[in-house]
């Protein structure tokens, strides 16, 4: 089974930068699309970060210009480096892994996140 580990969360003041890594266990990684979500405090989870197996990557409109996404298929590991951190960017961040099964379905994955808090 698909396990997936966040790490690199911590505190950060404004204007500082992070870098999280998002490990994932098994053979599947390189035919994977893999994202970042977050989820603040009373919040929905929203999308940060998308790279496909192809390596095209999606943003979020609040993270553009700030974030990166960026993989690792040797490694099985995904990274988003964030810099220029807000407050507002205070949540905690997933990962998760997105396998094409067949025509019909598809197959998620999600981490157990890892908390990035940005304060003074």
């Amino acid at each position: 089974q698909v396990q997936l580990v966040e790490t690199g969360g911590g505190l950060v003041q404004p204007g500082g930068s992070l870098r999280l890594s998002c490990a994932a266990s098994g053979r599947i990684f390189s035919i994977a699309g893999m994202g970042w979500y977050r989820q603040a405090p009373g919040q929905q989870r929203e999308l940060v970060a998308t790279v496909t197996s192809a390596g095209s990557t999606i943003y979020g409109d609040s993270v553009k210009g700030r974030f990166t996404i960026s993989r690792d298929n040797d490694k099985n590991t995904v990274y988003l480096q964030m810099n220029n951190l807000k407050p507002e960017d205070t949540a905690v961040y997933y990962c998760k892994m997105s396998i094409r099964r067949d025509i019909y379905a598809m197959y998620d994955k999600w981490g157990q996140g890892t908390q990035a808090t940005v304060s003074s």
